[in-house]
């Protein structure tokens, strides 16, 4: 193909994805001018193009369209849906056209003269049927009727020379043939001639044309294009890089005094910065994928009648083009099934209290390693009679058996194949062939789904999927004498369980089982899944449990050893074992050794836990929700010994990590200990004020993440994990303590990890408090979407004397308030996703039982405009989220003010 020709498929292609989105604002704000500017300039830079490639059906369709959105630009014509309709269906025109050009180099025969008439009548005022109503005369007219074509592209130093010729007529009939046989002789007879001077003129608008979007695109000369197959093949190289530096890096851990110990390092660090490099190469935005969606939901609510407006969050969160081409398609569906399913139709939602407008919100972002796409609509939610109905009619679940799981377990028969509520198929859904499938298509890529339905409110489901497909950070582990490689984004912890261990491997009912933590965790043998070599009595021998998490399900793995994590690339599984459910790939170790990588989501399935998770287990996670806010529950907290004194504590939920640091790979930067910590310096902050580097020598560590910024708190031991009620009996004075509590039955100083935290950054968080007590416990409700931000404010409220309730959303506060909870206080995050926290403070004002009820805004924003605004929604003071000491002084001021009143 021509390269020319190329570019222009590519540009053109470009400037139609934009214009599908551009239409659909447009129709939504049809006063926009710089929306109608933008949508003119596209769809004329078009046929400019075309018209200098001697394209001329394309021509004469975009030519029809620039006609109607120039008046609509002028104000001569008014922005209607079906004016925006119809130039949609050009733009489908068009884009046929292009498909066929690509193939063939040439524009297929035909003719598009019925949407002509009907775009030139449009441009008259009036509207034409689409059959073909118009008489074979029309196509004359075209010319007749747009004045533009015959005088627009002629030079303004030329109108004395070139006046004479217009009044001939005859000459712009045949634009085709005269548009391509002058065109180098144009420029020289077109000033003294004044015969042949009509047919350069449309030739010297193309060419002019061309040149205009050569100007305007000459920021994008700082890019290029790259095949893909290119970008292919270097990931594959960088990918056996990976596996050299790991065979050499094996090699270097079994010679500890080598000379090639230096030099391998630095071979390490270059191959992490080119590896990171190249996957940003593969990173797209998941814009990407989301740019049909607008059109969608347009057609969607002309289709169902409904009024639907898209909400897309986090549009320029990147994740690998792979993974994007894959999860297009899934999106797609759950966006048509929130449309027809979840939404109602306006007057359903005016007698259910809501707008008549429904909402769909796409929301992506970043979290450990992967990414988190939400998909929530504020619709009616999941009828559980109507599910309920369907499974006994299908002989999935019994009455009796629905009437022993909970609601959360019923609403998870929607994933089972050929399920559908739909009262009848249409050309949208209800065949019974959507969620399913969706499933399938995100766990191969392995990924989770969840999903929280209200009836009533809406429906949110999450997916979870890792940020590229290539190279993934596993955990090496042993079973049976043989190796496989866990992915670490199901990972959540390591328990050792033996005779002489805390932890023992129990059997209920024949199937094995760990107490953790005073919780009950299904346990599933690796052994004898895979039927490796003879069966072993479990409870005779040391094993370790992998506990894992698929979706809401949580399970442990039975293995012999726990080896270490390593960045393993992915290779495909032989044809030969793909039907085993089991793996998701292999791959190369250090040593060479081939190992098969495990599939979390294959071994809950095939463990039988995975379809119907166990009444015991959910019953205890619907008590662990209800329960969690209450300030006397129990909370995980990490127990450590540093310096003098006894044991100390800090809750487990505030901890990134346990690493344990080779005291060599530590420097001094401003006299302050740092270490490299995943490609940026990490401050170490020692508890013990008299602690020293001691080099040959490796040192536990305490990570705290927050966004970009780590912390690594330098601890003398790590002694254990444990579950027990944080309720600190003395306080203290130390810088760096919250007081006392009885932990594990043991005093245990628990700390201040704000304290530290500004040692590593002064910037991180504010001052340190003043608590103060009162007679009467006061209750405040905590409302901040960052799990980080909840957990540091929870343990720091709590020992200044307040009840404190916890959530992540606006929607959990408002359940609360239905649920009949009242609080003296509510302190709430205003950037939040789905609801915000003005939103949040409009409703809580409307309400009738919150409505009294102090509000306090916590944002990273403070400026008066800020202030403004709270104000306005409702809040009655704004506090800068990292300020923790006026959040204290804001709370105690305004309770004693609530009392006064």
């Amino acid at each position: 193909m021509d390269d020319l020709l190329s570019e222009f498929l590519t540009e053109t292609n470009e400037n139609l994805a934009v214009l599908d989105v551009e239409l659909v604002k447009l129709e939504q704000n049809p006063n926009d001018p710089g929306l109608l500017s933008n949508i003119f300039r596209l769809v004329h830079t078009i046929k400019g193009t075309c018209g200098f490639l001697g394209l001329p059906r394309l021509e004469l369709v975009a030519h029809a369209a620039e006609n109607v959105l120039g008046k609509f630009r002028d104000g001569e014509l008014h922005v209607s849906p079906y004016a925006v309709s119809l130039i949609l269906e050009l733009l489908d025109t068009i884009k046929g056209i292009l498909s066929v050009l690509e193939q063939t180099e040439a524009e297929p025969p035909g003719s598009d003269q019925d949407l002509i008439d009907r775009l030139n009548a449009m441009a008259e005022g009036r509207e034409l049927p689409k059959a073909n109503a118009a008489p074979p005369a029309a196509a004359p007219t075209v010319p007749d009727n747009d004045p533009d074509q015959l005088f627009e592209p002629v030079p303004a130093h030329l109108t004395h020379t070139l006046a004479p010729a217009s009044p001939p007529p005859p000459p712009p009939p045949p634009p085709a043939s005269q548009a391509v046989a002058p065109v180098v002789e144009a420029p020289l007879p077109a000033v003294d001639v004044p015969p042949p001077s009509p047919p350069p003129p449309p030739r010297s608008e193309a060419q002019d044309e061309v040149r205009g979007e050569a100007k305007e695109s000459a920021l994008a000369q700082q890019t290029i294009r790259v095949h893909v197959d290119l970008l292919e093949n270097l990931m594959t190289m960088v990918s056996e890089l990976v596996l050299t530096r790991n065979q050499l890096l094996q090699i270097l851990r079994s010679q500890k005094d080598s000379e090639f110990a230096a030099p391998l390092q630095r071979l390490n660090h270059v191959t992490s910065e080119l590896q990171e490099g190249v996957m940003k190469t593969r990173m797209q935005p998941i814009g990407n994928a989301w740019a049909k969606l607008p059109r969608l939901v347009r057609d969607l609510s002309h289709e169902l009648h409904k009024k639907i407006e898209l909400q897309m969050l986090g549009a320029e969160t990147e994740l690998d083009r792979q993974v994007l081409e894959l999860i297009k398609d899934p999106l797609t569906h759950m966006v048509r099934n929130s449309g027809d399913h979840g939404l109602e139709i306006p007057s359903e939602r005016i007698a259910a209290g809501k707008s008549e407008t429904g909402r769909i919100t796409l929301n992506a972002y970043h979290e450990g390693g992967h990414i988190i796409i939400e998909i929530s609509d504020d619709g009616k939610g999941l009828a559980l009679s109507k599910i309920k109905a369907k499974i006994i009619q299908n002989g999935l679940a019994t009455e009796l058996e629905l009437a022993q799981m909970a609601d959360q377990q019923i609403q998870q028969f929607i994933f089972k194949p050929g399920f559908s509520t739909a009262a009848k198929v249409t050309s949208v859904s209800g065949r019974g062939v959507g969620m399913d499938v969706v499933k399938t298509n995100i766990e191969k890529i392995g990924g989770t789904i969840e999903m929280r339905s209200v009836e009533g409110r809406g429906t949110t489901f999450t997916i979870k999927i890792p940020l590229t497909l290539a190279i993934v950070s596993a955990l090496i582990v042993e079973c049976a004498s043989e190796r496989f490689a866990v992915p670490q984004i199901s990972v959540i912890e390591l328990v050792r369980a033996a005779d002489d261990s805390e932890h023992k491997i129990e059997r209920i009912n024949g199937a094995p089982v760990l107490r953790l933590r005073n919780r009950l965790l299904p346990l599933v043998s690796l052994q004898k899944l895979l039927k490796l070599g003879s069966a072993e009595d479990d409870e005779k021998r040391e094993t370790f449990i992998v506990v894992s998490q698929v979706g809401n399900y949580t399970f442990g793995i039975i293995v012999d050893r726990v080896f270490d994590t390593e960045e393993i690339v992915v290779k495909p599984v032989a044809p030969i074992l793909r039907h085993i459910e089991l793996f998701s790939g292999n791959t190369i170790l250090g040593d060479g050794s081939v190992i098969m990588i495990l599939d979390p989501n294959g071994i809950a399935t095939a463990s039988g836990n995975l379809a119907g998770m166990p009444d015991t287990q959910m019953a205890a996670q619907e008590v662990a929700k209800s329960t969690s806010r209450r300030e006397d529950d129990k909370m995980a907290l990490l127990l450590f010994s540093a310096g003098e004194g006894g044991p100390k504590a800090v809750p487990l939920s505030l901890v990134a990590r346990l690493e344990d640091v080779d005291l060599n790979q530590v420097e001094l930067s401003n006299g302050e200990p740092v270490v490299q910590y995943r490609g940026k310096l990490m401050p170490l902050v020692p508890i013990d004020p008299a602690w020293k580097i001691a080099r040959d020598k490796r040192q536990p560590v305490v990570v705290f993440a927050d966004g970009d910024r780590s912390m690594g708190l330098v601890v003398d031991e790590i002694v254990d994990i444990v579950e027990d009620r944080l309720q600190v009996e003395l306080g203290t004075e130390r810088p760096g303590f919250l007081g006392s509590a009885i932990i594990a039955s043991k005093a245990t100083d628990v700390i201040d990890a704000g304290f530290y935290l500004t040692r590593a950054f002064k910037d991180w968080f504010g001052n340190n408090h003043e608590s103060f007590e009162d007679d009467h416990q006061h209750r405040v409700l905590l409302v901040d979407d960052s799990p980080f931000f909840r957990n540091l404010l929870t343990p720091l409220l709590t020992v200044s004397g307040y009840d404190v309730t916890a959530v992540e959303s606006a929607d959990e506060a408002l359940a609360l308030c239905e649920l009949g909870e009242d609080f003296d206080v509510i302190v709430s995050d205003i950037e939040m996703p789905g609801m915000s926290g003005l939103d949040f403070a409009q409703a809580v004002r409307a309400s009738t039982r919150w409505s009294g009820t102090p509000l306090v805004a916590l944002s990273s924003h403070a400026s008066p405009r800020d202030l403004d605004r709270g104000r306005q929604a409702g809040f009655n003071d704004y506090v800068a989220k990292f300020d923790r000491e006026a959040l204290l002084f804001t709370l105690q001021q305004t309770i004693t003010e609530k009392g006064a009143a």
